[in-house]
């Protein structure tokens, strides 16, 4: 089973651009929340090894860089042209998108990529969510 992070490239990441370049993707709290990205070619690259090699058990597809919403928002933010992101406290944006988002945005644990390099041999082809966001959106 492969279980993949946030998806980002083409078309998977442009509902949150228009927010973002609105203004309207806010740090939550101190924006400690981690999230792990994966770009959809590498999504693709490591299912393809998966199913040549019919591996079993489970492994996290995710690039080399988990990071907190204080890194990632920012750097997309930049990458997209936009002024970086307002802060709003915990309590407003519960009112506003809920317990979840909330959560993920403060509290998210970010995933390690070990297991798929080490037993598929996949290699992401972008590392880190910095230079994909950067390649993506210039």
């Amino acid at each position: 089973m492969l279980r993949y992070g946030a998806f980002y490239g083409p078309g998977a990441t442009d509902d949150q651009l228009v927010l973002v370049r609105k203004g309207q993707f806010p740090l939550v709290g101190d924006g400690t929340g981690y999230a792990s990205w994966v770009h959809l070619d590498d999504a693709a690259s490591a299912t393809v090894l998966a199913v040549e090699q019919m591996a079993r058990g489970v492994f996290n597809i995710v690039d080399d860089e988990p990071a907190p919403e204080s890194e990632w928002l920012p750097w997309l933010a930049a990458c997209a042209g936009a002024k970086p992101p307002m802060r709003v406290p915990k309590w407003l944006a519960r009112l506003l998108a809920g317990d979840v988002v909330v959560t993920m945005m403060t509290e998210g644990r970010g995933f390690s990529n070990a297991k798929a390099k080490r037993e598929l041999g996949w290699e992401p082809r972008y590392p880190s969510w910095r230079q994909g966001f950067e390649e993506g959106l210039s």
